[in-house]
Order: structure tokens, then sequence, then C-alpha cells
């Protein structure tokens, strides 16, 4: 490593947490993870209907929930909660998805609970899109497409079969196109038997045909592309030049898509993981002085996704810092270097 790439490195510290920007969702994780629910009560009363938070905030609560009985507490002392009751469901497919992906032989019964789980919430709460996005994460784990709701005809041409019905329970509630819906849409393809990544590509890029400028959905594609260069790079069939795809047709199209109108997504929903999936396909492609624009925005926001994909050695969670220290430090300097020739050029003022 280059001298100052070293430097670079000692001088950066990471901020890996899951609420990202959110700090109020940060205040009501610390209080969750020590086993106190009132928090993250109030913080979803106070989220309301803005459905784009409340599933984002759901989410990460439910992940960290799975390590404490705080949501069993509340749900035990609020039986008739509509918020605890969707805790619970989101809680239960956290716990489903962990037994499945460890293959522990409790994951069919788990998976069969929580989809119970989310149907009550569905029920208790019928305008809420998050209980049916919760229902969505389970599909991933149905691999072999035993409930008839993961197998649903698309609704265009050429796309896979998969859990659309589902899909369109999200849409009808949440037109303006959940982010957490299409990504588990994207995990079922990538997991179920009958789908491939091609399938999973292809459904990315329909999103992108319609999601509008400044969309988090614009980004679904920069996910998908990665997964396929993971899988061939972890069994062996990568091409040693695969990752300059970023700077080639048609995959730079989709990374131009991408980051058109990014900056438009600012604010407690933007997601961390999305703008450094967005800087690392711009830094790759070699959009440099764009890609610094999104690293500025993340200040020292990583996270180990896509980073350690592209490292020596995606189990080694220090490789992917360097990785994201190297391109960030390699987009900073050149913008820097192009604004100060830029600057020298301009004829001075007389």
């Amino acid at each position: 490593m280059a001298g100052e790439e070293a430097a670079n490195l000692r001088e950066f510290t990471p901020i890996y947490h899951p609420a990202g920007f959110d700090q109020e969702l940060r205040a009501a994780l610390a209080d969750l993870q020590v086993g106190r629910w009132r928090a993250a009560k109030e913080l979803l009363a106070r989220t309301g209907v803005d459905w784009a938070l409340r599933t984002s905030r759901t989410q990460v609560l439910a992940a960290a929930a799975t390590r404490s009985d705080a949501v069993q507490a509340w749900l035990a002392e609020e039986p008739d909660s509509p918020d605890a009751q969707l805790m619970g469901a989101r809680v239960a497919v956290e716990g489903a998805l962990q037994a499945f992906r460890s293959g522990h032989a409790s994951a069919p019964g788990l998976v069969n609970e929580a989809r119970q789980a989310c149907l009550a919430a569905a029920q208790r709460a019928p305008a809420d899109p998050v209980p049916w996005v919760a229902l969505l994460a389970l599909a991933q784990a149905d691999v072999t497409v035993r409930q008839p709701e993961n197998w649903r005809m698309a609704w265009e041409e050429m796309l896979p079969a998969g859990p659309w019905g589902l899909l369109y329970r999200v849409r009808e509630r949440d037109p303006a196109g959940n982010r957490e819906a299409h990504h588990r849409m994207l995990q079922f393809f990538y997991a179920c038997s009958y789908t491939s990544i091609a399938d999973a590509i292809n459904f990315s890029q329909w999103v992108t045909s319609w999601a509008p400028v400044g969309s988090p959905l614009r980004v679904l594609p920069l996910y998908a592309f990665m997964e396929s260069y993971r899988r061939h790079r972890e069994n062996g069939t990568a091409d040693p030049l695969q990752h300059r795809q970023w700077s080639r047709e048609p995959v730079i199209h989709f990374v131009h898509r991408a980051f058109q109108g990014w900056s438009d997504r600012s604010g407690l929903a933007a997601s961390v993981i999305d703008l450094n999936y967005l800087a690392h396909a711009l830094w790759a492609a070699h959009q440099y002085e764009d890609a610094a624009k999104v690293f500025l925005v993340l200040g020292r926001h990583a996270t180990r996704l896509p980073w350690a994909y592209v490292s020596e050695n995606p189990a080694h969670p220090d490789l992917a810092v360097r990785e994201f220290v190297r391109a960030r430090s390699q987009c900073l300097t050149t913008t820097r270097s192009r604004a100060g020739r830029a600057s020298a050029r301009r004829p001075g003022l007389v």
C-alpha cells in the first residue's frame, strides 16, 4: 500500500451503524438493545404513515430486537397495539430468516409461525404495507415454492414468475415504490430454485424503466450486477477484467440512471448502503467527480458491502474498509486536482 493510502487508512475511522443518518432511530435502537421498548413505540407513533420511513425503521428495529425480549414484553403489555403486532411479525421474520440461512432444523416451523404473524399484522392494520413487505422477505426461504403466494406470473412479459401478488399488495398501499419490497423480490430470485441471477438482473432493469428520477429503486441494478460479480468470483468463473463491467454498456447506463437525481434522496430515509453501492459503481466506472459527491455526503458512513466483494478476502472486514478508503481517497484527490487545474486555466481579473 502506498504511503498516502496507508496514512488515509490510519486517519479514517468508519461509522458502521444500522440507523445510518436517522438519529431518532439510533436512540430507539440503543434502548431496544437493552430490553426497553417504549422509545421504539414512540418512534413508530411519530413516523405515522410515512411508509418509506416506517418500512426502514421497523426493519432495523427488528434486526436489533432479535437479540432481546423487548418486543415480546411490548406485546405482552399491549397485545392490541398494531405497532407492537407489526414488530412482533418483523422479529419473527428476522428469526426465521436467520434459521433458514444457517440451515437450522427449526427453520420451516419458524417460517410458518412468522407467516402467520405477518398475516395477523396485515389484518390488524389493513392500510399498512409493511406486513406485506415482511411476507415478501419470507419468500426467499421458500426455495422450492411450496406457498402459492410466492409463485405468480409477472405483470410484464419476459420477467420471471415469483411473489408478484405480494408485491402488488405492497404497491396498493405504497404506490411510491417501496424500497425494501423490491430488494426482497431480488433476494427471492437469488434464492429460488427456478430462477437465476439473470432473472434478478432483468427484474432490476425493469424496475428502473419506470422508477422516477431520484428514486432509490434506481440503485437496484447495481445490487444485481454486484451479486453476479460475487458469484462469478466465488465459483472461479470470473474474467480477470470482469470488474471493468462498470465502465461498459449496458452497466454504465444503469450507473448513470442511479446517479441521476441522487441528491434528492436526502433525509432520514436515505439508505447508507444504497449510497455505498452508488459510490462504488461510480468509482469503478471512473466517474470520480460524481463519486466524490456521494462520498462527501456519506462522510464516514461505510458499509461492509459492496466493498468486501471487491477486496482480496471478502470475509475480512478490515479489507472492506481499505477498499472504501482507497476509492474515497482516489475520487476526492482526483476531483481536487481537476478543480485546481481548472482554476489555474481561468484568466485573471484585470
